[in-house]
Formats: C-alpha cells, sequence, structure tokens
C-alpha cells in the first residue's frame, strides 16, 4: 500500500502542493504508481515543468495566495520580503505591512546582475529604501542581491540569522521575482542537496509553502509569490515571456527624439514625445533582445495594426490577438523620472516640462516615479 492509499498527507518537493492521484487538472497530481515512498516525489506539474519545460495551468487563486500570506501576520518570525530590483513597482506585494502584522521585515531587492555596473549599490539601496517608504514599508535592513551570486546570497544569510533570534523565516513576493532561486541557493550553500525547488520563468510556480529545516528546530519557510495581474507576464506566452525577460546586465539604449516622435518596444508597448521644449534623449531599459522601431506619431497607429507581431514583436504572430488594446496614458515630468512599463522596462525622462505618452496592453500598470539610474 502506498503511501497516498494510507491516507498520510505528502507534498512535492519541487512546489509545496499536497499530492494527490485522483483530479489530474488540480495541483500536486502524481500518477499513483509513480509514487515511492523512499524518494523525494515531483508532482507531475513540476516533473514536465523541470523535465520538459512546459507550464500547466493551476486552480490557486489570488484569493487563495493571499489567505496564505495572511496566516503569516498571526506568527511570531521573520520576514523575508524579495522584490525585482528590475520592476520594483511591480514586484511589490500591495499592502504587505497588513499582511506581517508587527514582524520585523528585510527587504531584498533582487536581481541587482540585470541593472548597469555603473549603478552603485549604495544608490540602489536608498532608492528602494525611498520606494519602500512611500508605501508604508518600514525594513530593518535593506539589501541588494543577485539570487544567482552564492556571495551576495551567503551575506543574506548572514543577516537573516543576525535578525531571526530563534524564530521561523518566512520568505515572501510576488510571482516571478526569483523567490525559489533564492532558496536552491541557500539549499546549495548549506547542503549537498541541487535544485530541489521547481524554478521557472512562469508565474505561480510554487503552489504551497514549502519547509527547510534550520538548525534550531526552526524553518525557512517559502511562500507561493502572489499573482499581480497589472504585469505584462500575465498577457504573455511562455515564448514571449521568456523574450521580455532579462538574463544579463542590460545595455540602456538612447534616442533623440524630437517632438511628435514615437517609439515601440516591440508590439507590447509605445511612447510618445508630445511636447517639450526641444529635441532631447530619452533613455530605455529594457530586456536585451526586445527590439526598438521610431517614427512619426502621425504614423504610429497605422505601423503598430499592419505589423504588430511581425516587425513589432514580441509578441509573436500567434499571440497577438490574446494582448488586449493598447491603453494611453498622458504625463507631465517636472523632475527627471522614470516612466515604469510593469514588468517589462522603463524609459528615463530627464527635462522638465516634459509632456509623453506612454501605451501598453489594456490592465498593465505604467507609472512615474523618481529615476533610479
Amino acid at each position: 500500500m502506498t503511501q497516498l492509499e494510507n491516507n498520510e498527507e505528502l507534498y512535492c518537493i519541487g512546489c509545496g502542493a499536497k499530492l494527490q492521484s485522483e483530479n489530474k487538472n488540480a495541483s500536486g497530481y502524481i500518477p499513483a504508481s509513480h509514487l515511492n515512498s523512499e524518494e523525494d516525489v515531483y508532482c507531475q506539474r513540476c516533473f514536465r515543468l523541470r523535465h520538459y519545460n512546459e507550464i500547466q495551468d493551476i486552480e490557486l487563486t489570488d484569493s487563495d495566495f493571499l489567505k496564505m500570506l495572511n496566516e503569516i501576520g498571526e506568527k511570531n518570525a521573520l520576514i523575508v520580503n524579495l522584490v525585482d530590483i528590475f520592476d520594483f513597482n511591480g514586484s511589490v506585494i500591495p499592502g504587505i505591512h497588513r499582511f506581517v502584522g508587527n514582524n520585523p521585515v528585510i527587504l531584498v531587492g533582487n536581481k541587482k546582475d540585470l541593472l548597469p555596473k555603473s549603478l552603485k549599490v549604495g544608490k540602489m539601496t536608498q532608492w528602494l529604501t525611498e520606494r519602500a517608504h512611500e508605501i508604508g514599508i518600514r525594513p530593518i535592513e535593506v539589501s541588494l542581491i543577485s539570487a544567482m551570486k552564492k556571495d551576495d546570497v551567503t551575506r543574506l544569510m548572514d543577516m537573516i540569522e543576525k535578525h531571526r533570534k530563534g524564530r521561523d523565516v518566512y520568505v515572501v513576493g510576488t510571482t516571478n521575482v526569483g523567490k525559489s532561486t533564492l532558496i536552491n541557493q541557500i539549499i546549495r550553500l548549506s547542503s549537498d542537496e541541487q535544485e530541489i525547488i521547481t524554478t521557472s520563468y512562469f508565474p505561480g510556480t510554487t503552489l504551497g509553502k514549502i519547509e527547510i529545516p534550520l538548525d534550531d528546530g526552526s524553518f525557512l519557510i517559502d511562500t507561493p509569490g502572489i499573482i499581480q495581474p497589472q504585469q505584462m507576464a500575465q498577457f504573455l506566452e511562455p515564448k514571449d515571456l521568456k523574450a521580455i525577460t532579462p538574463k544579463k546586465e542590460i545595455k540602456p539604449k538612447t534616442y533623440q527624439l524630437n517632438e511628435a516622435q514615437t517609439i515601440f518596444m516591440g508590439g507590447l508597448a509605445r511612447f510618445d514625445y508630445v511636447k517639450g521644449d526641444a529635441k532631447q534623449p530619452f533613455v530605455l531599459y529594457f530586456a536585451n533582445g526586445i527590439d526598438f522601431h521610431r517614427t512619426k506619431t502621425e504614423r504610429a497607429t497605422e505601423l503598430y495594426e499592419n505589423h504588430k507581431g511581425e516587425l513589432l514583436s514580441p509578441p509573436s504572430l500567434d499571440n497577438i490577438e490574446k494582448l488586449p488594446e493598447l491603453k494611453r496614458f498622458e504625463f507631465t515630468i517636472q523632475e527627471k523620472s522614470d516612466v515604469v512599463f510593469s514588468g517589462l522596462g522603463w524609459i528615463t525622462v530627464d527635462q522638465p516640462n516634459t509632456v509623453v505618452a506612454a501605451w501598453a496592453p489594456q490592465g498593465v500598470d505604467i507609472i512615474v516615479r523618481k529615476a533610479l539610474v
């Protein structure tokens, strides 16, 4: 008799979902014949993701994720809140201070290796601290890391150990910020295990809490990522999502624009220089694989309609019909600022009294913030 047949609860070692063999479309499914009680087990979804790079839809909803996160406020724990420094606004958990209660928070900006090396860590840390305070987060520490780099993760582990004082540690964040990559790196540094937790480009990989024992009987707990509906990732197929996800240091591109000129970021977003004092530079920070196309604003709509999915890609032609229509937002810039396309990148506007329009698929956030670089 297998453990499933014996009604003993088992959980996927990759995503944390409760294993079951009744419903192929539910999280944690595994054929009963494949369950070996003496081995670590991956659910079918994690197995296919790890070996075939295939993603399956999940049944957990945003409210399911938020319910799990809500439970943290009732614990006595240290919270490690991981955000994506390349997509800070899109990776912040709205109202996180309400979820964590009185527990202390370490704010960790991941993927610092994607930003230009000319940007100093001290300046990034100060910028991240200021943005956190603006949304009501008062972290006891702010740290910048690349979860891919052992030295960075070792330093973070020392910081966690300094502050946890025997408590459990909850690692929280939105989807795609690199939580599972960070946890895998911690496991590698503290044991002989390799790649225990399933990682991917796709939102919603971790389906349940994963508990990793610490030396004193406490746990380091990886929680599911909260899906942010306003991020670009929610509208893209895996192939296009990979194309817009930076994998190495981004190379900023500067365009000199006159009034009434437009730049397309593939077929996913558009930026118009509406009005300003004169021709001026705009600096674009996007994944290196995204192509940019400049045109006159009066021709932009026609260009988009005739060439989206082909000349203007990503998205690919077979995914273009699934993408919502582009929605226009207009901003008047009074100080050096970033116009941010959530989950895609940003454009830095340097001159005051500049009017710009930014377009993104309906439902994707566009915001203006103090310039990072």
